[in-house]
């Protein structure tokens, strides 16, 4: 049994610092580790990217596809993991189980946009009720088959607007 008076950091463990910029005895003095002179010799220098002046890598290379700018971001939920929280007794299979109730057994962590549930595998709770954004064909059908039911928004189409 160790003592408290034999307990002692693993070797190697703590480092001295180097103490720079005192003296040219020391091996980091003068320039202190920073080279010659020049923009990266002087403090408040951030350059990452910046190629000399010619046109960076990163804007050379070609763009493709288009970012949505405000695009919804999801909760993607696979259903083994709903059926472990229904299986600890944390998410009451009984009632709906939507984005709200989610949060409150701590699957999720925020509501987001929705939940969308994926995968098929894994499922087996009898009569459960969901009302999510999206969910894959295979979800649906795991859930069907065990009895349950998946209420989703109905998307507008071109021909409703």
């Amino acid at each position: 049994m160790t003592r408290l008076n034999e307990l002692r950091d693993n070797p190697g463990s703590a480092k001295t610092r180097i103490r720079i910029g005192r003296g040219i005895g020391s091996g980091k003095g003068k320039t202190g580790g920073r080279g010659g002179k020049g923009q990266t010799a002087r403090s408040g220098v951030a350059i990452n990217g910046f190629e000399g002046g010619q046109m960076p890598l990163h804007m050379r290379m070609p763009k493709r596809g288009f970012n949505v700018p405000n695009a919804k971001k999801w909760n993607a939920l696979r259903l083994d993991r709903i059926q472990a929280y229904i299986d600890s007794g944390k998410l009451d299979h009984k009632g709906v189980i939507d984005a709200a109730a989610l949060v409150k057994a701590g699957v999720i962590r925020r509501e987001k946009d929705g939940v969308r549930l994926i995968g098929g595998a894994g499922f087996s709770a009898k009569k459960v009720t969901f009302k999510v954004a999206h969910a894959s064909k295979g979800a649906i059908a795991a859930i069907e088959a065990a009895g349950g039911k998946v209420d989703m928004p109905v998307a507008e189409t071109k021909a409703d607007a």
